[in-house]
């Protein structure tokens, strides 16, 4: 792809602001620069602690999505996963009901301010809103080696844990330490990869069991399929997610699910991906384009284009907007 300019990206550039039916990551507004391309529309809107260069990656899948599109779908269906945030337990059967039919739910653990009996009460209010959920919990680094092995105890059966710990080391001494520990618990990586100058480093060291993959933080769709089959060749499975997108960046999640390769088991039967994280569009009160169906723990995924009205409504104030034009130009130096 030839990089197009600044000018012919900001001549396209929509910056919206979108509220947040519940706090996520310290977040109550989404800001985001999205772009109407002549292959479709992209998303720019790395978080605000990202560095230029950091963000240049995310510009990346935004100029993708925008200049060149997606690569063919496999599946015109995939699962998803429900998620809870940090909600006292009494609010997660409401949380809950934003996601019809989903059988697998991540639950945000470890928030600063809580203790780890509120993460159990968390957990639990899942089990008693959906018997038999399958259930993964998110602690975005939030633990130690030792509070990270508490947690699993108290909190299993889980599918996996995703990024308990902060360092690539820290995850491969408790994946050690649950597997001799006689615990059935997977570990999964996420800011270690997504924000690593190495994402293989997670696998070379036996650190996780699961790559937690993010499309705009990554580069691109077609960095995401790369990096899939490579950490799937070490024997990595691989869960897609959402750095919190709106409908436009979501449309890149489920065009990269979609494309994952067909993988067959010993049956020759196709087994599908796992459950995507790509259901997050819920937690935000308004989006630039209509809220897209979970039917059956399913979404489509066809793309969405921004509706005009919305795009008016949800308009940044001026001054967000040439701070994002802003952040625009710098990240576009690198890429």
């Amino acid at each position: 792809m030839t990089k197009p300019s600044v000018d012919e990206i900001l001549d396209r550039a929509h910056v919206v602001a979108l509220p947040m039916a519940v706090r996520f990551r310290g977040v109550d507004t989404r800001e985001a620069l999205l772009i109407d391309g002549p292959a479709g529309w992209g998303e720019f809107a790395p978080f605000l602690e990202y560095g230029a260069e950091e963000s240049a990656a995310w510009l990346r899948a935004g100029l993708e999505a925008a200049f060149v599109g997606f690569p063919a779908p496999r599946r015109p269906l995939v699962e998803v996963n429900a998620t809870v945030p940090a909600v006292p337990a009494a609010a997660v059967a409401e949380v809950l009901a934003r996601y019809p039919g989903c059988r697998v739910v991540k639950v945000k653990v470890a928030e600063q301010g809580q203790t780890l009996a509120d993460d159990v009460a968390r957990v639990q209010a899942v089990r008693d809103a959906v018997p038999g959920a399958v259930i993964r919990v998110d602690a975005n680094r939030g633990w130690t080696v030792d509070q990270a092995l508490e947690a699993a105890r108290v909190l299993g059966p889980l599918d996996y844990m995703e990024q308990p710990c902060d360092s690539v080391e820290e995850l491969a001494d408790l994946r050690r330490l649950l597997m001799r520990s006689g615990m059935f618990v997977r570990v999964a990586a996420d800011e270690s990869i997504r924000r690593s100058d190495d994402p293989y480093r997670v696998a070379d060291l036996m650190a996780a069991d699961v790559a937690v993959v993010k499309v705009a933080p990554l580069g691109g769709v077609r960095r995401v399929l790369q990096l899939a089959a490579d950490l799937r060749a070490r024997h990595m499975d691989v869960t897609v997610a959402s750095a919190l997108d709106t409908a436009v960046g979501m449309n890149a999640g489920l065009a990269a699910v979609a494309a994952l390769p067909v993988i067959a088991d010993d049956d020759a039967m196709d087994v599908p991906p796992a459950a995507a994280g790509l259901a997050t569009g819920s937690l935000f009160v308004e989006d630039v384009a209509p809220p897209r169906a979970i039917v059956d723990g399913f979404m489509a995924t066809d793309p969405v284009a921004p509706d005009a009205d919305r795009l008016a409504a949800l308009a940044a104030p001026a001054d967000r907007r040439e701070w994002w034009f802003r952040r625009l130009l710098d990240a576009h130096r690198y890429v």
